[in-house]
């Protein structure tokens, strides 16, 4: 193993719904604790760094689905684990910094200091919340704001600012509790926080973006940024260069900023029964649903009319920096489609169904243990987030945590046991100095 430290590894708890149509799958249970708690507990047992949740704010009416919010899951998940981390996204284009800000504290304080907030800017929902949702640029540049007033509300308080002075009836020191008067073109808070200093003094801000908009802010802010397109791997490098790049630039380290693309990966005991779980998900995939989600991710581009066995039209595609939706995945399927990996609708379809935008190698424990040692030692990734193929079967979560991950830990790329008790510490990130960002 190099130098650098091991390997750093989430797991993105979604697509429960997928499987509702087998024996085994657990669908019935999309809205249960019991589910996702049993889930989060095979991922903490593996020792896995933390578990991501991701969240939309609309439903797609061709192909509707169940799911939960998920800080309100992250809080319930809180108390039946240890160690493991919780990270929720939240839309800056949808909800307020003060109410982001006190919920991801809460979290923090009820998880002993394993909270985190993934920033989205969303791409759709708009109609949900009687507003328009402004072009991508401009969402990312409130975004930026947002994220910033948010941080300035959690260093509100500081670490000591509950003294407990009986002498002195005196359980918060008022002069350790300050304003933060924020006003702005988008946000107008006068502050403080009404939640203190939270165990890891700035809960872990993650951020999922690979436009130039989306670099920026995740350089400047984020701890995390879980990317896509990992299926190029000199660009993958390129892309982890570039962010630690823009890191230090604004100020921060370069290791201060982890890249963890996703990878949906079918992994099994063979190469030949990895390829069978994954042949045999396509027999009883609803593709005209597929389909239907799809443009969502793809543009806005409608293929309906398009026979599946028919090459993708090119020319229907628009240019990636005219997309104003979901900007870097769409680039990520462009590619793929333009290079002629992705062929046919049927291919894309399948692709975005199985992968979602991210690589999905197919194959033993073994080799993809390989494909991702590699990666990781060529500087494409500080480490991955996992997109179990299937969360609740044999060969879907229990083939990462009780096959790959051991297969990694074996190797001595990732650890055996948690070393600390916030997920800060766990990633390897600095403290953060509250008075520092202050000043």
């Amino acid at each position: 193993m190099s130098g650098r430290r091991g390997l750093l590894l989430g797991l993105l708890l979604g697509g429960v719904s997928r499987s509702w149509h087998q024996p085994w799958g657990r669908a019935d249970e999309a809205t249960r604790l019991s589910l996702y708690a049993d889930l989060t507990r095979k991922a903490e047992a593996a020792k896995i760094d933390t578990i991501f949740l991701a969240d939309t704010v609309t439903v797609n009416e061709k192909a509707p689905e169940p799911g939960l919010e998920p800080i309100t899951l992250l809080s319930a998940l809180a108390g039946l684990t240890d160690r493991i981390g919780l990270i929720g996204s939240v839309s800056t284009s949808f909800t307020e910094p003060f109410n982001v800000a006190r919920q991801i504290a809460s979290l923090d304080h009820l998880s002993g200091g394993r909270a985190g907030w993934n920033v989205v800017t969303s791409a759709w929902g708009e109609q949900n919340f009687g507003r328009e949702l402004p072009d991508h640029d401009d969402r990312y540049a409130v975004a930026e704001e947002f994220t910033t007033l948010v941080e300035r509300l959690w260093d509100s308080w500081d670490a000591d600012a509950v003294v407990r002075d009986v002498g002195r009836r005196l359980l918060v020191d008022p002069a350790r509790v300050r304003r933060v008067d924020w006003e702005s073109e988008h946000f107008k808070v006068a502050g403080p926080l009404n939640v203190p200093r939270t165990p890891q003094g700035r809960p872990i801000i993650a951020q999922a973006g690979s436009s130039e908009a989306g670099r920026d802010l995740g350089a400047r802010h984020a701890d995390l940024v879980f990317t896509t397109g990992l299926t190029d791997v000199a660009e993958s490098v390129r892309l982890r260069a570039d962010l630690r790049r823009r890191a230090v630039a604004a100020g921060r380290a370069p290791d201060a900023v982890k890249v963890l693309p996703g990878v949906a990966p079918v992994v099994a005991a063979s190469d030949a029964e990895a390829r069978r779980i994954w042949e045999d998900s396509h027999e009883l995939l609803d593709l005209d649903a597929a389909r239907a989600s799809l443009a969502g991710q793809f543009a806005g581009v409608d293929l309906s009319d398009v026979d599946l066995d028919d090459p993708v039209p090119l020319e229907r595609l628009p240019a990636e920096d005219e997309v104003q939706g979901r900007r870097s995945r769409y680039g990520v399927m462009l590619r793929l489609v333009t290079s002629g990996e992705l062929r046919t609708v049927r291919d894309l379809v399948l692709y975005h169904a199985s992968a979602a935008g991210h690589w999905f190698p197919i194959g033993s424990v073994e080799r993809v243990a390989d494909q991702l040692q590699q990666r990781w030692e060529a500087g494409a990734a500080d480490g991955f987030n996992f997109l179990p193929f299937y969360l609740n079967y044999p060969g879907g979560l229990e083939a990462l945590t009780e096959g790959l991950v051991p297969e990694l830990q074996r190797r001595g790329l990732f650890h055996t046991d948690y070393e600390h008790e916030t997920l800060r510490a766990n990633l390897g990130l600095a403290p953060h100095d509250a008075e520092e960002a202050i000043a």
